[in-house]
């Protein structure tokens, strides 16, 4: 156990010219798990930056399943496309030039929400990221199985394009 974590830190420490968000023209893809109350499923995004400290970009979420009730859903219901906006903040808090931490609003398919999100990178291309979103207006009230306006954590691997 020892050396795996030895060679874990040797490995980190020596791909340590990775910089998290490069600004104008930086492009990002994550995918992972996504995790809710009700289902589990897989995420997917996409951020291009524009400026120094800001991004955009787009991210989908499809749940496979989990609680009862949710096997008999349609692709629609299982399924949610956001437009996303973020704020860059990795350069501004001066944690390590591996680290981004990224607050920022998206516009979806079921709701208007927010999200919060990390990435350490690794090595110049690969790191992993975690983010959380939540909604803030949901435009379906009557909605029984509601599984895309919750609280939601995702966990997975961030590549620079």
């Amino acid at each position: 156990m020892k050396n795996i974590v030895v060679i874990v830190a040797l490995l980190a420490f020596s791909f340590g010219n990775a910089q998290a968000f490069e600004g104008k023209g930086d492009t990002k893809f994550q995918v992972g798990a996504n995790f809710q109350d009700m289902a589990t499923g897989i995420n997917a995004s996409f951020d291009y930056g524009l400026g120094a400290n800001i991004s955009v970009g787009v991210s989908s979420s499809y749940a496979l399943g989990g609680a009862s009730g949710i096997e008999n859903l349609d692709f629609e219901d299982r399924f949610d496309l956001k437009a996303r906006f973020n704020a860059n903040l990795g350069n501004v808090i001066n944690i390590d030039e591996n680290f981004d931490l990224y607050p920022g609003l998206n516009l979806s398919l079921k709701n208007f929400g927010g999200h919060l999100g990390a990435r350490y990178f690794f090595t110049e291309g690969f790191g992993v990221y975690t983010e959380a979103n939540f909604p803030l207006a949901k435009y379906d009230k009557d909605n029984i199985v509601d599984i895309h306006n919750q609280f939601t954590l995702n966990l997975g691997a961030v590549f620079n394009i």
